[in-house]
């Protein structure tokens, strides 16, 4: 790795290359190598199987995770512009490192280089939660996620039933991973600098055992529930069940409970009743 050492600093790629940061891909770049280890060394042991990086950029994350000892990165990038000036990155690397211009949306991350398979990114904001939600439904392919988002999805992700943050995305999260806050970082460590605080989450999969097989019903009784937040329950899910009223009160829920006070573990309930 003492290649990747000696390469240009990213503020001359950004400038050999062009690559000003662009709103369409909400590309804030993380240039500080000090914080890019950071998030690394979060995410280890990274010296076995692959991990999988989403939007590298100019390739902060992607220096700092070789570095620290990956032995195998995928790195999928929508900008063309990005890949080109990864190249030099790539070749630094001797062999630890594959390019993949594509949308990470579209890949399955259970197709990507060997087992275990961990995902370190500073994600896009403008597809972090979506990314999310398709890699909770591919948790069981994963060993844990170590992520990027605006400082308001982690607080969303790691809130409390009774909490204003507290929605679908805590619970379906919180379902399938254990999370956990790690640090925060400010606006001013990116070019350009965001208008919000951005923090780094650990998603660590539990096993699938005891989780949902299929997320499908619990998206679906989260999304009633919580689309209507201020209705009581047996409004809110009257589109769902027959009689919400007897679901409800069968399972010992309130029926004039809102959604915001159930617990993770009554929305999995209320999603197995969800076909009868």
């Amino acid at each position: 790795m003492d290649r990747i050492a000696t390469l240009p600093p990213l503020r001359e790629t950004i400038a050999a290359h062009g690559l000003d940061a662009k709103k369409r891909f909400g590309q804030h770049f993380l240039l500080d190598l000090n914080l890019t280890r950071r998030i690394a060394r979060a995410a280890a042991p990274l010296d076995e199987g692959t991990v999988i990086e989403v939007g590298p950029g100019p390739g902060g994350l992607t220096r700092a995770l070789l570095l620290e000892g990956a032995a195998n990165v995928v790195a999928i990038e929508l900008d063309r512009r990005a890949i080109e000036a990864l190249r030099e990155l790539e070749a630094a690397a001797d062999g630890h490192l594959a390019l993949l211009e594509a949308d990470a949306l579209r890949i399955d991350p259970s197709t990507l280089g060997p087992a275990p398979r961990r995902i370190v990114a500073n994600l896009p904001y403008n597809v972090s939660t979506p990314l999310l939600v398709r890699w909770l439904h591919a948790a069981d392919e994963l060993t844990d996620m170590v992520l990027m988002f605006q400082k308001e999805v982690v607080d969303r992700l790691v809130a409390a039933p009774r909490s204003k943050d507290y929605g679908r995305l805590s619970v379906i999260a919180q379902h399938v991973c254990e999370v956990r806050r790690l640090f925060d970082i400010p606006p001013s460590a990116f070019v350009p600098p965001p208008k919000v605080v951005s923090s780094v989450a650990r998603l660590t999969p539990r096993p699938a055992a005891d989780c949902l097989a299929d997320l499908g019903p619990l998206e679906r009784v989260t999304a009633a529930a919580f689309g209507q937040r201020r209705k009581m329950l047996r409004g809110s899910l009257a589109g769902l069940f027959r009689d919400p009223t007897a679901v409800l009160t069968d399972l010992g829920l309130s029926p004039t409970a809102r959604a915001e006070e159930l617990s993770v573990a009554d929305f999995v309930r209320l999603a197995g009743r969800l076909d009868e």
